[in-house]
């Protein structure tokens, strides 16, 4: 058999090929991408000028090394660009919700709507059902008489009449979107469950974002100012979210135009409470109405409130974040978020 060898037709390499060797190119030829390299990188992506088998390559050499704070800025900047939603100053705070919650119900979910109720404006953001037994925050909008905006025209409505939104990511960035989906595909988190904590997609002046393996705190927080974000914070959140474990320590890492800085929150008992056996979604009315008392909870909501009111500038110490905190649970209409 012989073959002929085609001169004229020379094979061309993809463009998103540079990107892949860049990233795999063996222990000593590899490197992180640029800031630039990242933001054309993901723009290739969500412009799906990119085979299958090149995005799989790529999410899973992210994965394995690991994303720094430049490549997450590229990222974010692609995606900011590919949804255009017009920055008019209706939100105060952007607030991620990504990880779901297992051992806790979602309490920061209080904490968020206490804060819409003394007029600060909160644009929740999030993706559900890509890990198995969580609760994610979109199934739970419901125990509280909520609805979740299906479009940024209903999220702006919404943030209009209460102060709290909640938009999934599906509607706004479905190419992100479909890709968290993939992680019972390739059995792992992506850079994309990363990067979509920090897309604020109103470009909030402010925003809070909760992670759950410490190394990626300074990651985020040095991203956010790379992004020229004014004002970030970003904590281990219990279960990875945005929400302060009552029970331990907590290391807040802020960014304020352009200053990195880092503060330590006490925990609030002397001993780790037992998590609950069973989480049943209709306590989180029933503890904002006062028909039931969780220690635990309360002392959960109160603690978030106040370190989103030290963000937000707010209260000058940690002790008149936590005393205004306790004075907006304390005075919070108990008649609210009821489903009857």
């Amino acid at each position: 058999m012989t073959f002929t060898h085609h001169e004229e037709t020379p094979y061309t390499e993809h463009p998103f090929a540079e990107i892949v060797r860049i990233l795999g190119k063996g222990k000593k030829g590899s490197r992180p991408l640029t800031q630039d390299e990242a933001y054309s990188a993901m723009k290739m992506i969500l412009a799906d000028a990119v085979l299958p088998v090149q995005l799989g390559a790529f999410l899973m050499l992210m994965r394995v090394k690991e994303e720094t704070p430049e490549e997450l800025a590229g990222f974010v900047q692609a995606a900011q660009e590919s949804f255009h939603i017009d920055n008019d100053g209706l939100v105060d705070l952007d607030w991620s919700s990504y990880a779901g919650k297992r051992n806790h119900l979602p309490w920061f979910l209080l904490a968020a709507l206490l804060l819409s109720e003394n007029s600060i404006t909160v644009f929740m953001h999030g993706a559900s059902g890509h890990s198995a037994g969580r609760l994610y925050t979109e199934n739970m909008l419901g125990y509280l008489g909520l609805s979740c905006a299906n479009s940024v025209e209903e999220a702006r409505q919404q943030l209009e009449q209460q102060h709290f939104s909640y938009l999934s990511l599906e509607h706004f960035c479905p190419k992100l979107h479909d890709i968290i989906e993939l992680r019972p595909i390739l059995g792992l988190r992506s850079p994309v469950h990363t990067l979509v904590r920090l897309l604020n997609p109103f470009n909030a002046p402010y925003s809070i974002q909760g992670i759950f393996h410490p190394s990626y705190r300074p990651v985020h927080q040095q991203a956010a100012a790379l992004l020229q974000q004014p004002h970030m914070a970003v904590l281990k959140g219990e279960g990875g979210e945005t929400e302060r474990n009552p029970d331990m320590e907590c290391l807040v890492q802020s960014v304020h135009y352009g200053e990195l800085s880092d503060e330590t929150w006490p925990a609030l008992f002397p001993r780790r409470h037992v998590k609950p056996s069973d989480l049943n979604p209709e306590h989180l009315a029933k503890i904002w109405q006062g028909i039931m008392v969780d220690e635990f909870a309360i002392a959960t909501v109160i603690g978030t409130t106040a370190v989103a009111l030290k963000l937000l500038n707010m209260a000058n110490s940690q002790q008149e974040a936590q005393e205004q905190a306790m004075a907006f649970w304390k005075n919070r209409d108990r008649t609210k978020f009821s489903r009857f």
